[in-house]
Parts: C-alpha cells; structure tokens; sequence
C-alpha cells in the first residue's frame, strides 16, 4: 500500500516513512512515543509495532543463549542473532518500499500490541 491516504488529507506513508524506517534502530520507536503527529500515523505505529516485536524477540535471545552454557553460546545466540538481524533487514526494506508488510515468523505477534 503505497499511498494510503490519512484522515487529514496528506500521504501517511510519506508522512511515517522516516519514522518508521528509524524504528528499527530504535530512534523511531523514541519519535513515535514522543510525537503526538506519529501516534496518528497508521504507517508509522504498523513499523513501531514490527520493530517493538523485534526488539523483544533479539532481547529474549540475548538473555536465553547467555544463561544456557555451550549449546546457548554456540548455537542459541549466533543463530538467534542471524534471525533476528534478517528480519531487521527486511523490515528496513518494507519501511522503505512503503510496504506494510508483516515480518516472517514473528509479525503476526504486532497485531496483538496496543498503544
């Protein structure tokens, strides 16, 4: 959906697309709670919700392969760091494209955070 209209008239793609391209660095998700003009933004609270998820999930993995001994530290963590980064990769690229598209695996988890 590349030109999705908002409420007021103006492109809430090209509104939210900053923002939602820097949430996956957390910059954006920062913006997004700050921001009053983002918190309306559908496209941008779509990425926040997709990069929040993501964020947990490579926090989740840090703590899991750190506690576990050996089988954490050589499999649980590279792999789980390998995951986490494509996924990050491809929610830049959706961010970019103006694409609201639900990362792999994961992003149907966003749908169930409300804010």
């Amino acid at each position: 959906m590349v030109e999705k209209k908002s409420s007021g008239g103006g492109k809430t793609v090209d509104e939210g697309k900053a923002c939602a391209v820097l949430s996956y660095i957390l910059v954006g998700i920062i913006w997004y709670f700050v921001d009053e003009k983002m918190k309306k933004n559908s496209y941008a609270k779509f990425h926040v919700k997709q990069a929040l998820v993501l964020l947990f999930l490579s926090i989740a993995i840090s703590i899991v392969g750190s506690v576990i001994p050996i089988i954490g530290w050589f499999i649980i963590l590279p792999l789980g760091s390998l995951f986490t980064f494509v996924l990050w990769i491809i929610g830049i690229i959706n961010s970019l494209s103006g694409k609201e598209k639900k990362l792999p695996i994961v992003g149907g988890f966003a749908k169930h955070l409300t804010f």
